[in-house]
């Protein structure tokens, strides 16, 4: 893990920050409440994630004026360890999570990347929010000499395309846009 790493929040968090139901922050997305703009986080295997400091901030911009609990975002810090705030979505870093990484690095399957991240040859991921684990991508390509070198049958080249890419914010490959679930997924078009 490095100091470069900004903090960062998952819906769980978010709600935590503010004593909420996860399920309230899917409403503060709704169209119909809108106070929260998707456009505020980024997408990262399909889940949306916001900077610390805009989260923080957010409670700030709603009608009705939202206190988040510091002991919260104490305890949030002390979890993903040294880092920064960022306030936009802007000022991070390429993030990247499983299906990124099998798009990266053109895996045959979900499998071989659970494999290598249960025996630990995968590095450490740098954030585990919300249930998921992230990696800056940083960390990821660091890994590709270790990899190798433990790699029975997988070559482990990263695809440059797909890494500048997610450098330049331009990814538009698996696990960047947000999947519907739920009853709203069967409505058709």
């Amino acid at each position: 893990m490095t100091a470069s790493k900004p903090w960062l929040v998952g819906h769980q968090e978010f709600a935590a920050l503010y004593g909420v139901e996860a399920k309230r922050v899917a409403k503060w997305l709704s169209p119909s409440l809108a106070t929260l703009d998707p456009a505020t986080a980024i997408v990262v295997s399909g889940v949306r994630y916001w900077p610390m400091g805009f989260a923080c901030r957010y409670g700030n911009t709603t009608p009705r004026f939202k206190q988040i609990h510091m002991r919260v975002k104490e305890r949030l810090i002390a979890e993903q360890g040294e880092g920064w705030e960022a306030d936009s979505r802007d000022q991070l870093p390429p993030i990247v999570g499983q299906q990124e990484i099998i798009e990266l690095f053109h895996l045959p399957s979900q499998g071989n990347l659970a494999t290598a991240i249960a025996t630990g040859r995968f590095p450490e991921a740098d954030w585990l929010l919300s249930g998921s684990r992230l990696w800056l991508l940083d960390t990821v390509i660091k890994a590709v000499p270790a990899l190798r070198e433990s790699a029975r049958s997988l070559p482990w080249e990263p695809d440059e395309t797909v890494a500048e890419a997610l450098r330049t914010g331009t990814y538009d490959g698996p696990g960047s846009v947000i999947l519907t679930r739920g009853r709203h997924a069967r409505k058709g078009p």
